[in-house]
């Protein structure tokens, strides 16, 4: 009996030190993410940072340093000349600190969280860079000395496979690896430390039977390791799951899996809080820990095919809600998928990158098979039968679906009726929404703003945006970025309609981007002859059979009704701008386009338009638009103005905010995107930005 209550006792002790801990780290966490805009060491105003070159990526004529200083901060430096400075090397850097910018549209990608995950506060705008000593640190010489090595041998996947930077590997491709549920491949983690391990380990016994020093040897290459990779998030949830079972096989103390996992998830968050913030983070712990307490259901069966099919099951539900809130986009392909690409990558890609590494004169043999894999996941994402788009989903239901995917493994038919009906309701959440909705996206110096109808009875896209570099080229793709995923995240499947005000860039230079990319119905044009950006589209349009019409009056979609307001031909593309009118749920908006002064003294004299609800103003706020008259008349209660942060242009004009002071103002470039949500009853505004 006395031993019972020791035991007991015991178990009592531990789980209060338990329940303690985590309260800790609680209190940490919370901490530091209620005061995240004081935890800089600097104030803002400084210009002058010396620190060490931890990471380096060259872009044509941009170098982007992390450097440790007070703290890490991020520079960016725009030089023709020769940039041959290394790791490790000390330079002092003049120029101004910003704080990174968060998302500007609803739930899309944020800049700002992102560099926290990697504890940023700040970025320097560089004007000069200069060197104050060279590198003397032995492990950031070895880190180059690898680096170089790499680059020699110029494979993209080789350097993602070694030191975790995929920088090298293009965009369409790495896009395809994501579309496919297989990004995780190149993302180094427990695949890669379990396979590195287990090589290593083999080769120290073949040399050395100590056990004691091969485990130590072995803890303090995963420490090197993870600091070669930049402690990326994987690396360290990998690295210290294995450094804890080693240390725990050292000492003889018998740790349970998932006690390791608790233990390195409080470690990982004790060296930074903001990992939260990281997608990295999300799939690796959340993967890892239903791998682990669903590990019998894997090894259920001894047959290699039904484990991996169970943990490429597991991996792919649990990151489902991940998957969902970050891409929008699932492929249920991706189940069978891992199950051929898994055992392909373990097997055959990363012993071979290893190999290639250590030997260089196996490059062509790598280069050959990495271009089968890059090959074969390009043909696999064509397939598009298996993919679904999702709605953003909130904290309720980001929860709900980790217990309905739990329901899965403990009671299986049960829990998959229940995860299918909730992704049928989830993928038809459109036609439940019972309100509608005006989306003005924030895309820089341009225009695109979404009708949304209730019921998803139509969604209208006027403009598209385009963002012109100094150079006059296309320099940020807009549609891809901001457009489609917020489209999707909205849980919209097509656009009935694409509406272009007018040919200028700004308002439909992503059309033809987004027509390859998405599905659109119709396409209209406004009145006048087609400029050669215009032509180029339709020349598109008729090769995807996708129907466009030009100058029409009105529009009736399900016994609603959009007019075209047309006062005069004119001369110019701004003046020739659709100019839409249409009323709703006994609310009236009034989208402008770029028309002018003159248009607007126009409509005045040919259409009676007053006591609009809604006005998208003219030209992005320019001087030349939104006359006194034209404003009073109106009368409008909330005026959008599309315009890019600290245009050139000087968009909006004093002018123009003074005529519309009686207005409700929302602008992108201070708002972010703007969204108005209405039915009979209600109307609410809410914007990305307070």
């Amino acid at each position: 009996m006395e031993l019972v209550y020791q035991h007991m006792k015991r178990l009592k002790i531990t789980l209060l030190f338990k329940v303690f801990i985590v309260i800790i780290l609680f209190c940490y966490v919370f901490y530091f993410f209620q005061n995240k805009d004081h935890l800089s060491h600097y104030h803002g105003d400084e210009t002058s940072f010396t620190g060490i070159i931890k990471d380096i990526k060259k872009s044509d004529n941009k170098v982007t340093l992390i450097i440790k200083a007070k703290e890490n901060l991020l520079v960016n430096y725009y030089t023709d000349e020769t940039f041959d400075y290394k790791l490790g090397d000390y330079i002092t850097i003049n120029g101004t600190l910003s704080k990174p910018s968060p998302n500007t549209n609803f739930h899309l990608f944020n800049y700002q969280n992102y560099l926290l995950s990697k504890k940023i506060y700040y970025i320097i705008s560089a004007k000069t860079i200069t060197k104050v000593k060279n590198n003397s640190n032995l492990f950031y010489s070895l880190k180059q000395t690898i680096l170089n090595r790499l680059n020699k041998l110029q494979n993209g996947y080789l350097k993602a496979l070694i030191v975790g930077d995929n920088s090298s590997i293009s965009s369409d491709k790495l896009s395809s690896y994501q579309n496919n549920g297989i990004s995780h491949l190149l993302a180094i983690s427990g695949m890669h430390v379990t396979i590195l391990s287990s090589v290593i380990l083999w080769l120290l016994n073949k040399i050395n039977k100590k056990t004691v020093i091969n485990e130590i040897i072995i803890i303090l290459f995963f420490l090197f390791y993870a600091f070669l990779v930049s402690f990326s998030v994987s690396i360290i949830r990998a690295s210290l799951m294995l450094i804890i079972s080693r240390l725990s096989k050292l000492f003889k103390k018998k740790i349970k899996p998932l006690n390791i996992f608790f233990l390195t998830l409080m470690i990982t968050l004790f060296i930074n809080p903001f990992y939260l913030y990281s997608i990295s983070f999300k799939y690796s712990y959340t993967i890892c820990f239903y791998l682990i307490v669903f590990s019998k259901l894997i090894n259920k069966r001894k047959n290699y095919i039904y484990k991996t099919f169970m943990t490429s099951l597991i991996a792919f539900l649990v990151s489902l809600p991940v998957q969902i809130n970050n891409f929008y986009t699932v492929n249920f392909l991706s189940i069978v998928l891992n199950i051929f690409f898994v055992p392909f990558f373990s097997i055959i890609i990363f012993p071979l990158a290893l190999i290639t590494f250590l030997f260089p004169l196996s490059i062509n043999l790598f280069n050959i098979v990495s271009n089968l894999f890059e090959n074969m996941s390009l043909f696999c994402n064509q397939i598009t039968f298996f993919k679904f788009s999702f709605a953003y989903i909130n904290a309720f239901f980001y929860i709900y679906y980790y217990l309905i995917i739990t329901l899965c493994f403990i009671k299986p038919k049960k829990g998959i009726v229940l995860f299918l009906i909730s992704l049928f309701m989830h993928y038809h959440l459109n036609y439940i929404r019972n309100f509608s909705k005006i989306v003005m996206f924030d895309v820089g110096q341009g225009d695109s703003l979404l009708i949304s109808l209730k019921h998803n009875r139509a969604n209208i896209l006027i403009d598209t945006g385009g963002v012109i570099n100094y150079k006059g080229e296309s320099s940020y793709a807009t549609s891809l970025k901001t457009i489609i995923p917020s489209l999707k995240a909205d849980g919209i499947k097509k656009l009935d309609y694409l509406i272009l005000t007018h040919g200028d860039y700004d308002h439909m230079g992503e059309a033809i981007n987004l027509v390859n990319n998405f599905k659109v119905d119709k396409v209209i044009f406004n009145c006048g002859d087609y400029n050669d950006l215009e032509q180029e589209l339709i020349n598109v349009l008729d090769k995807k059979k996708i129907p466009y019409y030009s100058c029409i009056s009105d529009l009736t979609i399900n016994d609603e009704k959009l007019f075209f307001l047309y006062s005069d031909t004119y001369d110019n593309e701004n003046d020739n701008s659709n100019v839409i009118y249409f009323t709703y749920d006994n609310y009236k908006f009034l989208f402008m386009g770029d028309a002018s002064l003159k248009v607007e003294q126009n409509l005045l004299q040919k259409y009676d338009i007053n006591n609009i609800d809604v006005l998208k103003v003219g030209h992005h706020g320019s001087k030349t638009s939104s006359s006194r008259e034209f404003i009073e008349t109106i009368n409008p209660k909330y005026a959008l103005i599309s315009a890019g942060k600290n245009n050139k242009y000087g968009h909006p004009s004093k002018e123009t905010l003074s005529n519309l002071d009686d207005s409700n103002i929302y602008r992108t470039d201070l708002n972010g995107s703007i969204v108005f949500k209405f039915n009979k009853n209600h109307f609410k505004v809410q914007t990305c930005h307070n």
